[in-house]
């Protein structure tokens, strides 16, 4: 292994059946699609590939199931350039599946099945020692046991993203205190803060300063085609709002946000003089470029 890996993500890798369908469907009813495909997903896997493809050196940690799409995942991560040393199949254990319904205009909703995902614990970190003291950046979300997730960032020295995804109604506080930057985007941070709704820049700054007094050291706060917020404990009370690219032909957003965080890890790993500003704005960018290309995976940009 290099010892100028970029990139360690530990987390999820799922298969996706994907759904495109007119409309998303409301509560009981069936609807007919008009397309379906199959593809590689998962927050952790999705955001490792992400990395990977602006150019970054990646590495995961992850658990598949002892089954085909297993067997065809890290074949495919493989493909993506990723370090796989430390991604094993687990026998007895499905490969983690989602079900997403896409409509024509570009919105979403997705339900997981995580199976074999369940099975990484705080072992992995252990057994991973190297590839953790070897990476720049380490990514972490939450479709992973969280156990796993808090002993990671406890064992990791540069700096630690968490993609606070799905959002947990009580977070433990020690998944704010450890990492260095908490990214969460309106939905997530509504859930989290108990505030109602978060669908402007001014309630994105009062999100941001509320994650950050339950223990947050810096927060981006992703608000789609508005772009992001964020804020840090070096200055209190002040929060920067980055703009996003206009984009008219929205396709699919489904992997906007993985889109995001991929390319976030990479300019942090890649370019450590660069400002956050500058970061999350070259993030931005990649993610409208993946909103205009339907699936997940497969709508990441190459740099």
């Amino acid at each position: 292994m290099s010892e100028e890996l970029d990139v360690l993500v530990f987390g999820s890798a799922i298969i996706d059946f994907i759904c495109y369908t007119p409309r998303l469907p409301k509560a009981g009813e069936t609807l007919h699609g008009h397309k379906f495909q199959m593809g590689y997903g998962g927050k952790g896997a999705n955001q490792c590939v992400a990395a990977a493809r602006q150019g970054s050196r990646t590495a995961m940690v992850a658990k598949l199931g002892g089954d085909t799409f297993g067997s065809d995942y890290l074949r495919q991560l493989r493909e993506e350039n990723v370090n796989v040393s430390h991604v094993h199949q687990v026998a007895g254990q499905s490969t983690g599946i989602a079900q997403i319904a896409v409509s024509d205009g570009g919105e979403n909703n997705i339900i997981i099945v995580v199976g074999a995902n369940n099975e990484l614990d705080a072992n992995d970190v252990f057994l991973a020692k190297e590839l953790f003291s070897e990476a720049k950046v380490l990514v972490c979300q939450l479709e992973t046991p969280i156990a796993a997730t808090l002993q990671a960032l406890r064992c990791f020295k540069g700096v630690s993203i968490v993609n606070a995804a799905p959002a947990m109604e009580q977070t433990p506080p020690e998944l704010l205190q450890l990492s260095s930057i908490f990214c969460v985007n309106e939905s997530e941070a509504a859930i989290m803060t108990g505030v109602g709704s978060v669908s402007s820049i001014s309630e994105a700054n009062r999100a941001c300063k509320r994650l950050m007094e339950m223990g947050a050291n810096t927060v981006i706060l992703t608000l789609g085609p508005l772009g992001a917020v964020w804020g840090g404990k070096e200055a209190p009370g002040k929060f920067q709002h980055v703009a996003a690219p206009q984009v008219s032909n929205v396709v699919d957003t489904t992997g906007a946000g993985d889109a995001f965080i991929g390319a976030l890890a990479h300019n942090l790993a890649r370019f450590p003089e660069r400002s956050l500003d500058e970061h999350i704005e070259a993030a931005c960018v990649v993610a409208s470029q993946s909103v205009q290309l339907p699936g997940t995976q497969s709508s990441f940009p190459r740099a």
